[in-house]
């Protein structure tokens, strides 16, 4: 018998699925990864019990450049129409919220960088994913854009001073999140070096080699189990969701 089948996006190279392969794995999931930039998306959800979309430096709204956005945005509308679990992380997010009746647009006060803490709104603790998470999370910030409007069925799940839309639930089981929580040192270098504009914005210190590799730790202890509860939720027919395990309050 197989794992649960997640489709992983991942619209950049830049953003690649490891250390989150690793972790799905582990949790028993078989996650097929697709990059929409070098070839097709499959046409629906069809056999898929989750959809994870990652990040990527391009607008979520950049349809002349990337016309395949559209596609991804189609994928994560048809996701929570029907009730199949979403992880979209940064341009994923942000794709998510544009695909389901939110908006996006470069935020006001320039760039959030860094490794950064946000806070969980009260209403996290009886989610299913974020509500045994700390308080105040570790987190990898990498971007320049942002969702200003959640959609008309989203729940704000956590904030930061700078980006009030950090983390928040589409439906019953779309999520998003601002930041980044696949990330690993050799990956956020490939950023900086490729974005030294969304770079400068982070303090001094947060860049360096070692502190990088501290994170890292403490962000895997944190972000692990949230994507093990994600493919237990993936894993679970929407009818057992009914129960006090899988059912977020609103």
């Amino acid at each position: 018998m197989g794992g649960v089948r997640v489709l992983v996006v991942e619209p950049s190279r830049l953003d690649p699925s490891s250390p989150l392969g690793g972790w799905l794995a582990a949790a028993g999931a078989d996650a097929e990864v697709v990059r929409p930039a070098e070839e097709p998306l499959p046409a629906t959800l069809d056999g898929y019990e989750g959809l994870i979309v990652l990040g990527g430096l391009m607008g979520a709204l950049d349809d002349l450049e990337h016309p395949w956005l559209a596609e991804v945005r189609g994928l994560l509308s048809s996701a929570v129409a029907k009730q199949v679990p979403v992880l979209a992380v940064s341009l994923g997010a942000q794709l998510l919220a544009a695909a389901t009746g939110g908006q996006v647009r470069p935020m006001p006060k320039g760039p959030e960088a860094g490794t950064l803490l946000i806070a969980k709104r009260d209403v996290a603790a009886e989610d299913v994913l974020l509500g045994p998470a700390p308080l105040t999370p570790d987190v990898l910030q990498f971007h320049g854009d942002e969702v200003s409007v959640l959609p008309p069925s989203a729940q704000l799940l956590a904030s930061s001073p700078k980006c009030e839309n950090q983390a928040f639930r589409v439906g019953s089981c779309g999520y998003g999140v601002q930041f980044h929580v696949e990330s690993s040192p050799a990956v956020v270098r490939s950023w900086i070096e490729r974005a030294p504009e969304i770079a400068a914005a982070a303090r001094p210190g947060h860049w360096d080699d070692e502190h990088l590799a501290e994170f890292h730790v403490d962000l895997a202890e944190t972000w692990r189990p949230v994507v093990e509860r994600f493919v237990g939720l993936a894993g679970t027919p929407v009818d057992e969701r009914r129960s006090s395990r899988f059912l977020p309050l609103a």
